[in-house]
């Protein structure tokens, strides 16, 4: 069944510092939004409030999943997880002294996962050969490009509906951010998930976007409802392309 992502009005900060204004975003299903910005304007403030790790000061976040609306403000992180949205944490978040088995095993947490551990591990495994490879090496030894493959590996494992991403460039070669983007959105057509991913690496985004929207300075500047109207935007020209 469908699973979307509906973002209403979103205000959110921490202590005296408001970070989010009236944010609002539509994720349909089986789509890739980005959520475009540079560092500082609010992206990863947006993904925790998606999770529960910071709660708005005002707005709606409503999860369909399985044909089943969800009300995500004022549930615990484990809660939205378990209803089957997954993080991609910027900065991997891994366990460094655990081997990679050990990291995505601890990914198949989720109740709705669980009977299927040994298939998603095999395709983690099968999507990432590098990882299968090293399955015993423990994950704080990997390099970043192979760090980055577990992260992904990792949410894949919870048997995710929604995933979100928060900046899965971040310390990669250009090479291995085309690798990683191209992954994600293999997962998504194979998985049928619905995806929001935040980046500021626009060139790369751009690649897998069905929709994307500008945040500056925490506010919806721009939103594009298909790929061409992104990269025909003076903002989007402005900020990213150098136009």
């Amino acid at each position: 069944m469908a699973h979307s992502l509906s973002i209403r009005a979103i205000d959110a900060g921490y202590g005296a510092v408001r970070a989010l204004h009236g944010v609002s975003l539509e994720v349909p299903p089986g789509e890739t939004a980005v959520l475009l910005g540079t560092n500082g304007n609010g992206k990863s403030t947006l993904i925790k409030c998606i999770m529960g790790m910071v709660r708005p000061s005002a707005g709606q976040i409503t999860a369909t999943i399985d044909g089943v609306e969800h009300d995500l403000v004022g549930k615990s992180t484990e809660a939205i997880v378990q209803l089957g949205i997954a993080l991609v944490p910027e900065g991997r978040r891994l366990f460094p002294k655990l081997s990679v088995e050990e990291n995505l095993l601890l990914g198949a947490h989720r109740r709705g996962a669980r009977e299927r551990i040994d298939d998603n591990l095999a395709y983690c495994y099968e999507a990432f050969p590098r990882l299968a490879e090293r399955r015993r090496q423990l994950a704080g030894s990997m390099s970043g490009g192979e760090q980055q493959m577990l992260a992904l590996a990792r949410a894949l494992m919870t048997a995710p509906r929604i995933l979100l991403v928060d900046e899965p460039s971040v310390g990669l070669s250009p090479l291995l951010v085309q690798h990683t983007v191209t992954k994600i959105q293999e997962l998504k057509e194979r998985f049928g998930l619905t995806v929001l991913m935040a980046e500021q690496n626009f060139h790369q985004a751009i690649r897998i976007a069905d929709r994307g929207y500008v945040i500056v300075h925490g506010r919806i500047e721009f939103e594009g409802n298909s790929r061409s109207s992104l990269v025909d935007n003076d903002l989007v020209k402005k900020l990213y392309l150098g136009m």
